[in-house]
């Protein structure tokens, strides 16, 4: 196996080195360090801004709370998966779905329970929707609700012009807690004067968050994405995992392919970058320098063993990631067994390089691609979470991990709505005879959201509608006065 790695990574240096001269966007400067321009942004069709104009157009207008009941009302295993911690049965299960929607709304947009509890509405108490918290919402619920409406997603047949759910972002977002806590850490740069945490979620790339980890402050150690991706709420694991530049190392790169994962971080510090080689005499040309770095094989055959049983562990949720590896790590230093996993990943971080430089952008235009679809989840995360200036009041992290999950959770019930309601417009305008490509349709996004309404008054009631039936389009031509709410 490591003889076939060797001549890949040969292979690749010598295919990639003789592409250079080609190559338009890669500058190898004197010290050997590599330049490389930026992705050039492809230019839109008319045919899809006007595709999107128009579907965005026609998507109802909805509030929150209401899009909440409409998705539990397609996918009534979201309900279902809110158990009581007693473990018993349910004795609020008449009503149940509205309280617990009414939670989710409370929590994800952190305005707390007093604008959404209405005296004298059994479900909507105050004191009904505390207990529905405490006792019905934690993360093995949630992870249960959040798996069956990714499972729902992926029925959906624009969602899989989308893609084929295989391939995972993972980034994090920054929250200051403005209270004391023992996870929140400073970060001036993130956090002015205050503390805070990084919510690390993984999404789809359908768009659908698929898991989460709370991480103390800024914390780079990228080991707890692995965690993230091992996991993750329900479906198979990703073939292809993607992530910004600081969240990758050469323990991950090892440690991930071992599990059967593609890594492809992106890299904007890759002038900074070091090259490995397995063959220290081979000439690779204007990369002679870049591949400056030596892969002693010996190392990673002497551990195999405690390799795969390392590797094995974290398969099986035996261990996680990030404590194996610190355990395997001295003062800050590695150990011969961490060292020979990093050797191991120095093979496939050098084939990454290499394939991101190479004249063919489809690689790096895919990672950037994915990289830009979770930041307008992010984008529509901090929409939906504008309560209290979006910053979170917990002194404990269970209180934040539920609070989080619950974002994550009404992030996916409002990605799932979007794609029911986009599919419907798409089948409604070719309908109409309007020319829907194919290739105009895998470029919409179910991030959209100036239908949806996060402000004022909160309802929580449904639309007279028949069984399987879904909300009137809006008319893309109507003024915006006609369709005002």
């Amino acid at each position: 196996m490591l003889a076939d790695h060797a001549r890949t990574l040969d292979a690749a240096y010598r295919e990639v080195g003789g592409r250079l001269i080609a190559n338009p966007d890669v500058r190898v400067d004197a010290s050997g360090k590599i330049h490389l321009t930026g992705v050039k942004a492809v230019e839109e069709p008319p045919s899809l801004v006007d595709l999107r104009a128009r579907t965005t157009a026609m998507l109802p207008r909805v509030e929150l709370p209401e899009m909440i009941l409409e998705v539990m009302s397609w996918v009534p295993q979201v309900a279902e998966a809110f158990t009581p911690v007693s473990g018993g049965r349910a004795r609020l299960k008449d009503d149940l779905p509205v309280s617990i929607a009414a939670c989710l709304t409370a929590h994800s947009l952190n305005v707390g329970y007093r604008p959404i509890a209405k005296h004298g509405v059994e479900a909507l108490e105050r004191s009904r929707l505390s207990h529905v918290y405490q006792n019905y919402f934690r993360p093995e619920t949630l992870s249960l609700a959040n798996a069956a409406l990714v499972a729902r997603q992926a029925s959906v047949p624009l969602a899989q012009a989308w893609g084929g759910g295989l391939v995972a972002a993972v980034d994090g977002m920054r929250f200051v807690v403005p209270i004391p806590a023992a996870f929140a850490r400073p970060n001036r740069k993130y956090f002015g004067s205050k503390r805070g945490m990084t919510w690390l979620n993984a999404m789809n790339d359908r768009g659908m968050g698929r898991g989460a980890k709370v991480v103390s402050g800024t914390i780079r150690d990228s080991l707890h994405m692995v965690d993230v991706i091992f996991g993750l709420d329900g479906g198979d694991l990703p073939e292809i995992v993607v992530s910004d530049t600081g969240s990758y190392s050469d323990v991950v790169f090892g440690l991930l392919e071992l599990l059967g994962i593609s890594y492809r971080p992106a890299l904007a510090d890759l002038p900074d970058q070091k090259g490995w080689r397995i063959n220290p005499a081979a000439d690779y040309g204007p990369l002679n320098t870049f591949a400056r770095g030596k892969i002693d094989l010996r190392k990673v055959k002497r551990n195999w063993e405690d390799i795969l049983r390392v590797v094995a562990s974290i398969y099986t949720g035996t261990v996680r990631a990030y404590d194996v590896v610190t355990m395997l790590q001295r003062d800050g230093h590695p150990t011969a067994l961490c060292e020979s996993i990093a050797s191991y990943g120095r093979i496939f971080k050098s084939l990454h390089i290499l394939q991101f430089i190479d004249v063919d952008e489809t690689y790096r235009r895919d990672v950037k691609g994915i990289r830009n679809l979770q930041e307008n989840r992010h984008s529509l995360a901090r929409k939906i979470c504008h309560g209290k200036k979006g910053e979170l009041y917990h002194r404990y992290e269970r209180g934040i991990e539920n609070q989080l999950g619950a974002l994550g959770l009404v992030l996916n019930c409002v990605t799932l709505w979007t794609t029911v309601y986009l599919d419907a417009a798409l089948r409604q305008l070719k309908a109409q005879g309007y020319p829907v490509q194919d290739e105009d349709m895998a470029r919409l996004n179910p991030f959209v959201h100036s239908h949806l309404g996060v402000h004022g008054t909160y309802t929580f009631a449904l639309p007279d509608l028949a069984p399987g039936a879904i909300r009137d389009l809006r008319d893309p031509d109507a003024s915006e006065d006609d369709e005002a709410i």
